[in-house]
């Protein structure tokens, strides 16, 4: 027999009452497990939670609670996130899952574009409480002058791929240190020794990437001059070729290098391209590994391997800091800074280096 759908039972919404008479315990015991107001057995309380999540109740109680805590969201982001083209995959990615939760959720989401004197924290502010915003999230920021700003008006606000240093504001980021090694360490583990990163002189979100490349080294023994570092005029696919082109007519050459780790698959499509055009086979002569687990990297030949970065899930991350600064009554709750997990992709651009043959 089909069960009931999530959070109703034969048409109506599932109580505690049937909880309480599913889990065989008194509907004063199903009261103090689900609120925490009494000591329960971990034995019943287990009992009691499977089958409130089972039946449906935690998520309509969770669903009921965030759209009270939250009615409207003013979204800043820099200009250039905004319309969809072949360069901005990581931060539409980002909009497209937060528009969605946000709609899920009945959360009204008014996009403040960040150009000229609008990108000033004060602007920023007035616009948030005129549209009568609960809180602001902040997509690709982190200068100081617009984080002092938000930070001293009091609103709830949360970054996105972004940092504050001052530890103030809430944010979402990859784990970019821990992937960034994560993937070096797989790298050499492969049998690669000098590797190339090719990044750019971007936001502190970047040069974490940086960071945990260098750190890879140092926790294998290696030569820190093998961690070769080449820095592109930008994170676009035409800066990653241009820069690939330069460092290799400026060394003759690959010379011993094996690898090339990429700090986003942008930078990655184009340094194949470059590589390619330079006469080079991938993985054949060399390996090239990206960042970031956007869609075109499974389209390029060969197909690239990179770190996946959990996009989907930033968006909806920054609206549950928001609603639990919202909902915590606590003035001075400390800033929670929110690391994400993230993961190999393996495909066919990274074949064994020389230390496996």
């Amino acid at each position: 027999m089909a069960r009931a759908p999530a959070g109703e039972k034969r048409g109506r919404k599932v109580g505690i009452k049937d909880i309480s008479r599913e889990a065989q315990v008194s509907i004063s015991t199903v009261s103090h497990v689900l609120n925490g107001t009494a000591s329960i057995s971990p034995a019943v309380r287990a009992r009691v939670l499977e089958v409130a999540g089972r039946l449906g109740y935690l998520a309509h109680r969770q669903a009921k609670a965030t759209i009270t805590a939250l009615d409207t969201i003013l979204l800043a982001v820099p200009p250039d996130t905004l319309p969809q083209n072949n360069i901005n995959f990581v931060s539409w990615t980002v909009l497209s899952a937060l528009g969605r939760e946000c709609e899920r959720r009945g959360i009204r989401l008014l996009p403040f574009p960040l150009e000229g004197s609008a990108a000033s924290a004060k602007a920023i502010v007035e616009a948030a409480r005129s549209g009568g915003a609960q809180g602001i999230i902040l997509l690709n920021v982190d200068r100081r002058e617009t984080i002092d700003g938000i930070a001293a008006a009091g609103i709830p606000a949360a970054i996105i791929n972004g940092e504050d240093s001052s530890m103030r504001l809430d944010s979402v980021t990859p784990g970019n240190r821990f992937a960034a090694r994560l993937a070096t360490d797989w790298l050499i583990r492969q049998g690669h020794r000098r590797i190339l990163h090719m990044t750019w002189r971007g936001r502190a979100t970047i040069r974490r990437r940086a960071d945990g490349f260098a750190d890879a080294f140092a926790e294998n023994g290696l030569p820190v001059e093998d961690a070769v570092f080449c820095h592109a005029e930008g994170y676009e696919p035409r800066f990653g070729e241009k820069a690939i082109g330069e460092w290799l007519k400026a060394n003759s050459g690959l010379g011993d290098v094996t690898a090339v780790f990429c700090a986003a698959d942008n930078l990655a499509l184009g340094v194949m391209r470059g590589l390619q055009v330079a006469g080079y086979r991938i993985p054949e002569d060399i390996s090239v590994m990206g960042f970031d687990g956007v869609a075109p990297g499974e389209f390029t030949s060969p197909a690239l391997t990179t770190v996946h970065v959990p996009l989907e899930q930033m968006g909806p991350a920054a609206l549950q800091l928001i609603e639990q600064r919202v909902t915590s009554g606590i003035p001075d709750r400390a800033s929670h800074r929110l690391e994400l997990g993230c993961r190999l992709v393996i495909r066919n651009s990274v074949a064994p280096g020389p230390a496996a043959r």
